[in-house]
């Protein structure tokens, strides 16, 4: 039998057993112990999707800002066009943080597809909430939201250092009822 096989049109490879564990423990709602907790002898293509995973759950979903001290870099760069030159480090990020979570208080990210190599995780995720605060000049509308992003994390040292991420931006802004 071959490691790959054909499904619909895409190819895909068989993930190694400590890439199925991890999906395993994900489908089972334990994927924050798995994330955090790479196995000892772990790949860095592993230890980079655990702290993907660390990243989203720590951060977005449960809003923890100091993690962004122990998960980036101090030089962090965030690459992201809807946020043009914010300061480098956490503390470039802590603030953009804060104001969608205020937009959006029951803010959550799901996961729906990690890859990584050696030194970058990208990661294909669903935000969701309901829009109770303002979000940037926009007054609350109370309208529940479900929008697609891809993120790339460029990772060295155990820590990411450099971020960039493609927001279905006009899908957000129709769900908000801010454009037609």
């Amino acid at each position: 039998m071959r490691l790959s096989q054909k499904i619909g049109e895409r190819a895909m490879k068989l993930p190694t057993v400590p890439l199925l564990i991890a999906a395993a423990l994900a489908a089972s709602g334990s994927a924050a112990v798995a994330a955090e907790t790479p196995a000892a002898g772990a790949s860095a293509a592993e230890r980079n999707i655990a702290l993907g995973r660390r990243y989203f759950e720590e951060v977005w979903n449960r809003g923890d800002l100091d993690a962004l001290d122990r998960l980036l870099a101090p030089g962090y760069v965030n690459h992201t066009p809807s946020t043009p030159n914010p300061p480098p480090g956490p503390a470039g990020l802590k603030p953009i943080i804060s104001a969608i979570r205020r937009a959006f208080p029951d803010l959550h990210y799901e996961i729906r597809d990690i890859v990584a190599t050696d030194d970058t995780v990208v990661m294909r995720v669903r935000m969701t909430g309901t829009h109770r605060g303002d979000l940037f000049g926009l007054a609350p509308t109370g309208k529940r939201i479900a929008v697609d992003q891809i993120n790339i994390e460029r990772i060295r040292g155990g820590r990411i250092v450099e971020h960039w991420r493609v927001t279905d931006e006009l899908s957000l802004m129709k769900q908000l009822g801010a454009v037609k």
